[in-house]
């Protein structure tokens, strides 16, 4: 197995938009995309630049219906048909233009990081543009088309001879798409940390300790619920006890990660108390654990955060430079400092540490 990294860089993600008013900017993903290489971690040593083609219809069917991939790509192309039937229309899925080949790339670009991984071009690979981890069978849900975490873990089950995978989700929100796809798959490890408080009525609603899996898979999901307030302290301490000693028990062929950093204290979606503290330690954690537990091998995505601009570039870079072994400076570079705060429209930090919230 080769030591290096792959970063998948794929600038057609950018159509996965929802509209400018829509909480899931397609601005984070480029502009992390700019961060890493204003860093020179595009270029650092063992980092290999990966392209992605879009996902075809059998690969995104491995986990959706075909007739859901079907009403996604009408509805994309403007067709008239009940959508709302597949969970399309106002709120937080609006139909937008062409979503099925935009989604089609974001799945394209997880593939494309599972198979470097899988086939030991690199020990490991990152697509920021994917983890999409909503989205069911049939279905869109919580601004996600297609489920591109599943999806990556059943085609590395089906064509990348892999055996078992441990699926570790630390986004803010319950990865309940991904937890529904394998929950009675005994070789589908799914763990997800994230906050629960279904008296807010917090999306999605699921995810309590007591769902463990079903059939064949009961056991093979772990839930650790999180209540509002919790900060890095507490948050780091339920997932050191719990993750790396489910995720060494399960002895996966390959760990998947999605990274969501809504997680933060500054995100408008959300109400833990994170800071990049707690991304700078979680990131030390698996890529030990991915070694400890994987034989090193370890594909990540992003996920959710919407501080677009001030948390999301910076929480996914520091995800980055530990993936590929890397040193970066903590100031972040000037001119991408200006780029983004003009994006956003207000300064965005200048450094990736930050205060205790």
């Amino acid at each position: 197995m080769s030591g290096g990294v792959g970063l998948v860089i794929a600038p057609e993600a950018r159509l996965y938009d929802h509209g400018p008013q829509h909480p899931l900017r397609p601005e984070r993903v480029l502009l992390t995309w700019d961060l890493l290489r204003a860093c020179g971690l595009d270029a650092a040593p063992g980092v290999t630049v990966l392209g992605a083609d879009p996902a075809d219809d059998d690969t995104i069917g491995l986990v959706h219906s075909g007739a859901f991939i079907d009403a996604t790509r009408r509805a994309g192309h403007g067709e008239d048909g009940d959508w709302s039937r597949f969970a399309y229309g106002p709120g937080d899925n609006p139909i937008f233009a062409d979503m099925h080949e935009a989604a089609a790339i974001v799945c394209g670009a997880t593939v494309a990081a599972a198979r470097e991984v899988v086939e030991a071009r690199a020990a490991h690979a990152f697509n920021a543009a994917g983890g999409l981890h909503h989205a069911m069978e049939a279905r869109a849900s919580g601004f996600c088309v297609y489920d591109d975490p599943a999806v990556g873990i059943a085609w590395m089950l089906e064509h990348g001879g892999v055996e078992r995978v441990a699926y570790v989700d630390v986004d803010v929100h319950h990865g309940d798409g991904v937890q529904a796809v394998f929950v009675a798959d005994p070789r589908v490890l799914t763990i997800s940390i994230h906050e629960y408080a279904p008296e807010l009525g917090f999306f999605p609603g699921t995810g309590s300790a007591s769902e463990r899996g079903s059939g064949a898979g009961e056991g093979s999901v772990v839930n650790v619920p999180l209540p509002p307030g919790t900060g890095d302290d507490g948050w780091l301490e339920a997932f050191r006890a719990t993750v790396p000693a489910a995720v060494r028990a399960f002895s996966p062929d390959v760990l998947v990660t999605q990274l969501g950093c809504d997680t933060h204290h500054t995100d408008p979606l959300a109400h833990l108390r994170l800071t990049t503290r707690a991304y700078r330690e979680t990131a030390v954690a698996l890529h030990e654990l991915a070694h400890q537990a994987a034989g090193g091998r370890w594909m990540a995505t992003g996920g959710g955060g919407y501080q677009w601009a001030r948390v999301v570039p910076r929480a996914w870079t520091t995800y980055f430079a530990e993936m590929a072994g890397a040193q970066i400076s903590d100031e972040l570079p000037a001119w991408w400092v200006e780029r983004a705060s003009a994006l956003a429209g207000e300064p965005v930090p200048t450094s990736f540490s930050e205060a205790p919230a």
